[in-house]
């Protein structure tokens, strides 16, 4: 099954490869954010906003209580754990 994740972006790592890093459910990851990445504005105007995540790419951004609705749901059914899971193994180091 295909999954994003919500995940907020804290901070641009890599303005020339488009790279962010990227905070679910506490665990930060480096992720590309050129699927998101706005023309008319630097790519630093996108700290702050919640983005889906999937396979270390954000897809599309979404509001905070979109964000947290489906980081619920997902809790719920239990989806996000083996997500979360996996992406502690590979968190940025801090």
């Amino acid at each position: 099954m295909c999954l994003g994740i919500p995940g907020k972006i804290i901070e641009i790592t890599d303005e020339t490869r488009k790279l962010g890093l990227v905070e679910i459910s506490g665990v930060r990851r480096q992720v590309n954010l050129a699927c998101i990445a706005r023309e008319d504005a630097p790519l630093s105007s996108l700290i702050g906003e919640w983005t889906l995540v999937h396979v270390g790419f954000a897809m599309s951004l979404i509001n905070a209580e979109e964000a947290a609705e489906t980081l619920r749901v997902l809790t719920l059914l239990g989806e996000a754990q083996e997500e979360i899971a996996a992406m502690k193994q590979s968190a940025v180091q801090l």
